[in-house]
């Protein structure tokens, strides 16, 4: 299957949109006091709240990032199937993300 270049750039932005806002996410969460047990930041243990939004944070910097990646291969891809009619082109098999 080869995505269309409109969807890859969708997937790459998705991709990029996911590394700005999580990780921004995860710092205000580090530094919110519901995240460690002695009511200060970073004083006692850590509670269910940072290891929750810790695990979600992690699940959708994965998926996002494989969305990107994703989105990547299919633009190369969609790229090639373009120069599949030029001389020196790409072989049909080669056309697969």
């Amino acid at each position: 299957m080869v995505l269309s270049r409109g969807w890859s750039l969708f997937l790459v932005g998705v991709g990029v949109w996911t590394w700005v806002i999580w990780p921004r996410f995860g710092l205000a969460i580090w530094n919110d006091t519901r995240a460690w047990s002695g009511g200060a930041v970073g004083v006692g243990a850590p509670t269910g709240f940072l290891w929750i939004h810790a695990v979600l944070i992690a699940a959708s910097l994965a998926i996002g990032s494989t969305a990107g990646v994703l989105g990547i291969r299919g633009w190369r891809a969609a790229r090639r199937l373009s120069r599949k009619g030029q001389p020196g082109g790409v072989e049909p098999d080669d056309q697969r993300i």
